[in-house]
């Protein structure tokens, strides 16, 4: 596969990393037209061995990539996903850290972050960092639904239902958020609005 075909590739796999199904992509164009070669040559090495499923060989490039350009967000969000293959999520965390002091409005930054301090049980973090890139981008589904995971793991079974409530509103085919609304109020006994949700999810799949 070509190396700018990779690169796509993985902005995909980050989108659906970060619970956004697959519709946006962290801002590669940067890369592809402003850092030197050596920059790219690593990053793009990074991503093959990466896609080989090979994560400490991809960390070692994407490292050497950030040691080349210390403000490359990209590396550090695609070392941190690879550092994530690995369960290794406190160093996961401290990329994402690092790409928000650099860009504090990179949304997906935050967004991936929280994904993993869910993972982690951590649900307030979680939530707290969703709530932030929902604030930086109102109208992205993909953040609303994260929230909402989050949410519904804690317990929060209202404030999950008024987040997935919300990705259907902007997004009516979004089959995952009736999915998991419906598993939502079936925790709060609702069962027929359970059913409604599981019938419409597998309508849309």
């Amino acid at each position: 596969m070509a190396p700018s075909h990779r690169i796509y590739r993985v902005a995909l796999v980050l989108a659906a990393f970060a619970g956004c199904g697959g519709n946006e992509s962290p801002d590669i164009s940067a890369l592809a037209t402003t850092q030197d070669d050596q920059v790219k040559t690593e990053f793009e090495k990074g991503q093959e061995f990466f896609f080989d499923d090979d994560w400490d060989t991809a960390i070692v490039c994407f490292t050497e990539a950030i040691r080349l350009n210390p403000d490359n967000t990209v590396a550090y969000i695609s070392r941190g996903y690879a550092y994530s293959k690995k369960g290794e999520y406190d160093k996961t965390i401290e990329d994402y850290t690092e790409v928000i002091r650099l860009d504090p409005n990179y949304a997906r930054a935050y967004i991936n972050r929280g994904y993993v301090y869910s993972n982690k049980g951590e649900y307030d973090k979680a939530i707290k960092d969703c709530t932030q890139a929902i604030r930086l981008d109102s109208d992205n589904a993909g953040f609303y639904f994260s929230r909402g995971a989050a949410y519904y793991k804690k317990g929060e079974y209202d404030q999950a239902i008024k987040d997935y409530t919300e990705v259907i509103r902007l997004d009516p085919n979004y089959a995952w958020a009736y999915y998991n609304r419906g598993e939502a109020y079936e925790e709060k006994g609702d069962l027929k609005k359970a059913k409604d949700d599981f019938d419409k999810a597998g309508s849309l799949r």
